[in-house]
């Protein structure tokens, strides 16, 4: 009894003294022994007042969330199941248009494991962490585990003169950090809305309704509905029933990828800078394209369609319903499938987290595609106004396969800037454009002809019309590329104006001068006494194309950026390896060593522990003593960032 009642006053004492606004949180761990290999391991936190720490799995899109890593998983011992949080609590942020989950008072993960290596008795887990009051800090905790409670034995990693020398670099002296979250009042970075990307599916299940998969099932759904259920009331509360299915499975089909993502809340969202996956996104965007240029079709087997015909006959009811409608998934497979991985690769590109915007528009597409099913049986009269089958399905086809070709490139134009492979430079990446929607005109005019197509039959004016809209958009890029128009509608899809076949003055965005190492910009700035405007960018980030096309070659902002600022742009995507002698081991402030090999892990480090931020673009502005003078932004509109960078101006 006096030595539990020791150590519950040590522990009291410990947490009401250590525990102040230079530490806000106090951690401490416990282990559980389930079985001889398995045990669950707990991590808690008591949380100062008015401070809070995120959840794991709080939105995408948002803060940064609380992230494990289990030193020697895999190999000593495998993770079961995800990890299990306390109490948790939602909040909705403007900053970020997202619903941040997050703890206050205390925090509580659960980890269970089991051990591949019964020799084992000790384990290392950090935790990285954000602790946010009218600021947030960027933390991290180290737990040394002893799994049968002997003694531990810690070996810490010591880093060389040379590593210790660059981490300490890495690091920046920032005056007024506090700045950075938004104590100047100006806008806060907007993002896109759900609702857009909600639309963009609605619209690809409205053209995946004229395909041929597709058109000519909704008479036969909805006259069985109508004249086979005993009543019409019946018959249009089953067509409703059904449509409601149809939105729920393609809802259910994207719930996989927010499992996938809460076990990393990163990994989607690599997709859009890994080289690997944009490659594989480039051979899969070329094999849907051939798909629907008739060469092949992409079904699932047939077996599936019948056991569930069959299932849907024989259980009758709401279940009956829900297997037609899987059914209907499932036949029309070869002509949504193709659209449905152009949503995915499309939400890769968007803002926000690739998870949720992919919910979004998979719901949106089912909408789409039971909307015809429910008004028919509303409005039976209407099937006759439907168009009939035929040929035309076929050359919606086509189109689609050409936006897929088109697409694709832009998968294979990500790959190339990140690897400075120097293949498509914007000139060919555009003329690729022109060539593919040249086709497309030269098809829809009848000029050439798939091996696939029906008899040739006289041009409808829907087709003409699409010709001509075709035709269009390919002188549009013909004058493009001769720098007849500019191509700012297009912006973020081909590669920046400075990524050219020809020579150009500067290899940043707009022909600005800037620089790409932080020391050397910071020496200019010093020398010229001007502050810095500091770009964490990406060579595959599409908002971050925008902005400089968009937003920088405004008229009153161009000038500012010429002739009133430094500009610093760092690539945190860049997989350009560090000259031998540049490469080092960076030791955060609570131990954890990572190693620096390439331009982008040194920037992406350098922005994470400065800036507590990891999305692009990422705009700093500092004077050249390291002050911060206003809040750091996201993707603006070109008003609040002229604001911003006046504010920038006279703040010195």
């Amino acid at each position: 009894m006096k030595k539990n009642f020791l150590f519950l006053f040590v522990l009291i004492t410990n947490v009401l003294f250590a525990q102040t606004e230079e530490s806000p949180a106090i951690w401490s761990h416990q282990v559980q022994k389930l079985s001889e290999t398995e045990y669950e391991l707990q991590f808690k936190a008591s949380i100062l007042k008015d401070w809070y720490i995120y959840s794991l799995y709080t939105a995408e899109g948002g803060s940064m969330p609380s992230e494990f890593e289990f030193v020697g998983e895999g190999e000593d011992y495998e993770l079961l199941g995800k990890t299990i949080e306390g109490k948790t609590y939602t909040k909705y942020t403007e900053v970020f248009d997202v619903d941040e989950t997050f703890f206050k008072n205390e925090a509580l993960f659960k980890q269970k494991i089991k051990l591949n290596n019964k020799a084992i008795n000790q384990l290392k887990v950090v935790l990285y962490y954000q602790i946010c009051k009218e600021v947030c800090v960027l933390k991290e905790e180290e737990f040394n585990i002893s799994l049968d409670g002997s003694a531990l034995n810690v070996v810490t990693e010591k880093l060389d003169d040379k590593s210790l020398a660059m981490t300490d670099a890495l690091k920046l002296d920032l005056k007024k950090k506090e700045r950075l979250n938004g104590a100047d009042g100006v806008a806060s970075p907007s993002k896109n809305s759900l609702w857009v990307v909600f639309g963009l599916g609605f619209l690809g299940g409205l053209i995946a309704l004229f395909t041929p998969c597709v058109f000519p099932l909704i008479p036969l759904t909805v006259s069985f509905f109508t004249k086979h259920t005993g009543s019409r009331a019946k018959g249009i509360k089953n067509a409703l029933l059904y449509g409601f299915f149809i939105v729920l499975i393609y809802f259910l089909l994207s719930m996989p990828f927010h499992v996938f993502n809460s076990v990393d809340s990163q990994v989607l969202n690599t997709i859009a800078t890994n080289i690997w996956l944009n490659l594989f996104f480039f051979i899969i965007f070329i094999f849907f394209a051939f798909s629907f240029f008739g060469y092949y079709e992409l079904t699932l087997p047939s077996s599936w369609a019948n056991k569930l015909d069959s299932a849907s006959n024989k259980v009758g009811g709401a279940l009956g319903i829900f297997f037609m409608a899987i059914t209907l998934a499932i036949v029309s497979f070869s002509c949504t499938g193709p659209i449905l991985g152009g949503l995915l690769g499309s939400t890769t590109l968007a803002e926000g987290s690739v998870a949720n915007n992919l919910t979004a528009g998979m719901t949106g597409f089912g909408a789409a595609l039971a909307l015809p099913f429910m008004l028919f049986a509303l409005f039976p009269a209407w099937l006759n106004s439907l168009p009939k089958s035929g040929g035309w399905m076929t050359t919606v086809k086509v189109v689609l396969g050409f936006l897929e070709l088109a697409l694709a490139f832009k998968f294979l134009s990500n790959a190339d800037l990140v690897g400075h492979w120097g293949l498509l430079k914007r000139e060919v990446f555009i003329a690729i454009w022109i060539i593919v929607f040249v086709l497309l005109t030269l098809y829809l005019f009848g000029i050439f002809r798939f091996p696939h197509d029906g008899p040739k039959q006289k041009l409808s004016a829907g087709r003409k019309i699409v010709g001509v809209v075709s035709l269009g958009f390919s002188l549009f890029l013909i004058l493009g590329l001769a720098k007849v128009v500019p191509l700012k509608v297009l912006s973020g899809f081909p590669p920046p104006d400075f990524y050219s076949i020809t020579e150009q003055k500067s290899d940043c965005p707009l022909g600005l001068d800037c620089y790409k190492d932080f020391e050397e910009g910071l020496a200019v700035a010093k020398a010229e006494n001007k502050p810095i405007l500091l770009d964490f960018t990406g060579w595959a980030c599409v908002n971050c194309r925008k902005m400089e096309e968009n937003v920088w070659s405004d008229p009153e902002i161009y000038p500012i950026l010429k002739e009133k600022y430094v500009l610093i742009s760092l690539y945190v995507d860049d997989r350009k390896e560090l000259a031998e002698e540049e490469q080092f081991k960076f030791q955060y402030d609570g131990g954890r060593i990572k190693a620096i090999k390439t331009v982008g892990q040194k920037w992406g480090t350098f922005q994470t522990v400065n800036f507590n931020a990891a999305s692009q673009p990422y705009y700093v502005l500092l004077s050249p003593d390291l002050e911060v003078l206003t809040e750091a932004v996201q993707y603006v509109d070109k008003n609040t960032y002229l604001n911003w960078l006046k504010t920038g101006l006279n703040t010195r």
